[in-house]
């Protein structure tokens, strides 16, 4: 059985699944939704900046030029390398894209 968490955007008060295999950004296309900026997907644009409020998570490799190791340490990542733990509570950093529907 795939383990499943809640992600919550503070932003816009919105939440979804995300199975423990995929990033925050995989979750949020799968089902169709739109919020979280989409960039790259693979680390090295800075564009799906996010701040985990509440929760546990681990992440891959990010750019420094976009997440310093201060900010990883303060709780910033990419949502495109950023996998769920626990449930999430998270704020995107820039630009919400669109509210969900």
């Amino acid at each position: 059985m795939v383990m499943t968490h809640t992600i919550f955007i503070k932003n816009n008060a919105e939440q979804f699944p995300c199975q423990a295999h995929k990033t925050i950004l995989q979750a949020m296309e799968g089902l169709g939704r739109k919020g979280i900026p989409i960039g790259c997907r693979g680390g090295g644009c800075g564009i799906c900046k996010v701040h985990v409020n509440a929760g546990h998570y681990h992440t891959q490799t990010m750019s420094r030029e976009h997440v310093s190791e201060l900010e990883q340490k303060n709780g910033y990542a990419l949502a495109c390398r950023l996998y769920a733990d626990s449930a999430l509570d998270i704020s995107v950093v820039g630009k919400l894209k669109k509210q969900f529907s």
